[in-house]
């Protein structure tokens, strides 16, 4: 076992929070009794890069019950947490991880990961695939193949793909039914808003609330938010969904037009300069600016420092940046992942769905790695769709709920057979 972590006596914190978790995940607590008797990966390494907190380490510990030898890693410089960083090294799993590592550490975190010569990589935004493709393509024919967590990752994958460099298969597992649906919809239309309220200590009712993107994570953003009682506009790019924006009772507009009257902005689109300086501008003395896609690039932190006479925290996750005109922007969490630098993520029963499909996924990835196209240009799947009904018929149960199935002759009524 190899680590590097800041401080291993931090694990008695960890451990607590994983299992205050795992008391909120019976589909993983389901799996994790499967994986210990069946051992699926056994013989395997597994890397693995999700935001490091307490329900990826129980996802961890899930795969570990399955004999997976597991190499783990953050996907985020301020999402890992010390404590459950410690607590999976006193599991006896390789962990390479701490909060708030440099750019060169990040690195080197995600290069130590794939050193191991992993057969599964379970990714979330695409930095451990495109680690292997960059550094190590000598072990890429030793890759099974990998999961995919989260919009940004599959986009990366995509392009990959495309350009026929993508060099294993990757299951798509944001696309499943069950995890955007519900993770990215409700899980980062809470999320978000915790790490929000948690940081600012500010009423959200009474405000007007920008959000940027109204895909399933932005549509979870604006509900929350007009349920807190604000008001909310959308900016979009994509006609349909700010036709869909309109008919749910937001106002759309453009970004520059909407700067001037947000109080909170909040870009969720998986893109880059959703916010730049002539928006800042143009924005209210006092705005608040934070980001919920993946990377920190939907703000223009850069050019705000730039065009800033005064830069300083004003409490912690936030720094204020004083213009010229004398108003002041905030921002939160750096430009990073709010609900994850600012707060601990996705709710449990949320993440309990996502890491089923993460865990389903990796199994069938071993179970039907004969069969799995490695064609050129072939290479991303989507998750079988009796994984999706396998998490959401097992989450119904967990809720001790039931529903109806089709009669024979239903059956024959809609598909002829």
């Amino acid at each position: 076992m190899s680590s590097e972590i800041r401080n291993e006596a931090l694990w008695p914190d960890g451990n607590l929070k994983i299992e205050w978790v795992r008391h909120h995940m019976p589909l993983l607590n389901d799996l994790e009794k499967e994986f210990s008797e069946e051992k699926p990966f056994k013989g395997l390494k597994i890397a693995l890069s999700v935001h490091l907190e307490a329900k990826t380490a129980y996802l961890c510990r899930v795969l570990a019950a399955g004999g997976a030898e597991m190499f783990v890693t953050g996907s985020n410089p301020l999402s890992t947490q010390d404590d459950i960083a410690a607590a999976l090294v006193h599991d006896g799993l390789n962990v390479f991880a701490w909060h708030n590592t440099s750019e060169e550490e990040y690195r080197r975190h995600c290069r130590k990961v794939i050193e191991a010569g992993p057969d599964i990589i379970i990714d979330d935004g695409g930095d451990l695939v495109n680690t292997i493709h960059a550094d190590f393509p000598e072990l890429i024919p030793g890759v099974i193949g990998g999961c995919e967590e989260t919009t940004t990752g599959i986009l990366r994958l995509q392009r990959l793909n495309r350009e026929h460099r993508l060099g294993f298969p990757m299951m798509l597992v944001n696309n499943a039914e069950c995890k955007h649906f519900f993770d990215n919809r409700y899980g980062t239309g809470q999320s978000v808003w915790d790490g929000i309220n948690r940081t600012t200590n500010l009423i959200v009712a009474g405000k007007t609330v920008v959000v940027a993107g109204y895909g399933w994570c932005g549509k979870g953003v604006s509900m929350r938010a007009k349920g807190l009682g604000a008001e909310v506009i959308i900016t979009e790019i994509n006609p349909v969904r700010a036709m869909e924006a309109v008919m749910d009772g937001f106002k759309v507009m453009k970004m520059h037009e909407a700067a001037k009257y947000g109080d909170i902005f909040v870009t969720v689109t998986g893109c880059d300069g959703v916010i730049g300086k002539e928006d800042f501008s143009v924005m209210k003395d006092g705005a608040i600016c934070c980001n919920a896609g993946h990377f920190d690039c939907e703000i223009d932190v850069a050019g705000l420092a730039e065009m800033a006479v005064e830069a300083k925290p004003a409490r912690k996750n936030i720094v204020g940046y004083k213009l010229e005109n004398g108003r002041k922007i905030y921002v939160l969490a750096e430009g990073r992942l709010v609900n994850l630098a600012a707060g601990d993520g996705h709710p449990a029963e949320i993440m309990d769905m996502s890491f089923a499909i993460q865990a389903l996924s990796a199994r069938y990835l071993v179970q039907h790695k004969d069969s799995i196209s490695r064609e050129p240009g072939k290479m991303v799947q989507d998750v079988p769709e009796e994984i999706d009904r396998t998490v959401a018929t097992r989450k119904l149960a967990a809720w001790g709920l039931e529903i109806d199935s089709l009669t024979p002759e239903q059956h024959r009524y809609l598909y002829g057979e």
